[in-house]
């Protein structure tokens, strides 16, 4: 018995007769909740470096993949046999540059033709079909913008997307003055997505730079909370001048 099988044998005794109350309620509903839980605290391990972590995170995510797969084997639509050889199907019909014939370019090409594989798998009458629409916003513009890329509908400079960033703040201003809510929105969303174009071009991950930023920012205003804790100072009577002061000593660390 190999050790997928093993995980299954296991979901099986948690919703069995003498299994686990709270294993015998769940449903695919619930389990997606958890799913997305595990994957970012894969997410957060790998940033960590950890390996131990990764290694047991790892092992959460694919428990709960097993345990999804059996949970709809359970009421006769598939099983973990049926997604695997689905997977292996696919991945070897999207990369016929490894496993076919097909010679390819480069990596702008590979892409082209993925995306031309997927549309003709899933039969898309967009090149945008098929993207989550559940996806975190920064991760879901990424996506969009990638896609339309592979069409050739993009930047070719990151200079270029820097001058509609700056269209994009003017507009924003001219909102502001207006005080219309829905057109400030509106244009702090152009903002934001042209961002993510510019991060895309210089093949910057936005969710991961976006993170290294908050991650900086929490430090840095953890500094401060603890240097006036050392004087016994709370932050509410500090004033912002001398949070502003501390601020900037956190900076030079």
């Amino acid at each position: 018995m190999d050790k997928i099988e093993r995980i299954k044998h296991i979901v099986e005794a948690l919703r069995g007769e003498n299994g686990c109350p709270w294993d015998k309620r769940q449903t695919p509903k619930t389990i997606k909740n958890y799913l997305l839980e595990e994957a970012y605290e894969l997410v957060d391990a790998i940033e960590r470096g950890s390996h131990q972590a990764i290694k047991e995170e790892l092992g959460d995510l694919l428990f709960l993949i097993v345990f999804l797969a059996y949970l709809y084997e359970e009421v006769g639509k598939f099983d973990l046999k049926n997604v695997i050889d689905t997977v292996e199907e696919k991945m070897i019909r999207r990369h016929p540059h490894v496993f076919g014939g097909v010679k390819v370019r480069d990596e702008r090409e590979i892409r082209v033709r993925w995306q031309k594989i997927k549309s003709e798998e899933k039969l898309q009458s967009s090149i945008l079909d098929g993207i989550p629409k559940a996806l975190p916003a920064l991760m879901l513009a990424y996506k969009v913008g990638s896609r339309a890329a592979t069409v050739g509908f993009d930047w070719q400079r990151a200079e270029d997307v820097i001058l509609k960033l700056e269209e994009e703040v003017e507009e924003f201003k001219r909102a502001l003055k207006q005080e219309n809510r829905d057109r400030i929105e509106e244009e702090l969303g152009d903002i934001l997505f042209s961002c993510v174009n510019l991060a895309r071009l210089l093949n910057i991950q936005p969710e991961e730079a976006l993170r290294k930023t908050v991650y900086k920012f929490k430090d840095r205003f953890q500094f401060i909370e603890k240097r006036l804790r050392e004087k016994g100072r709370d932050l509410e009577e500090t004033s912002l001048k001398e949070m502003d002061a501390l601020w900037e000593r956190a900076k030079d660390i």
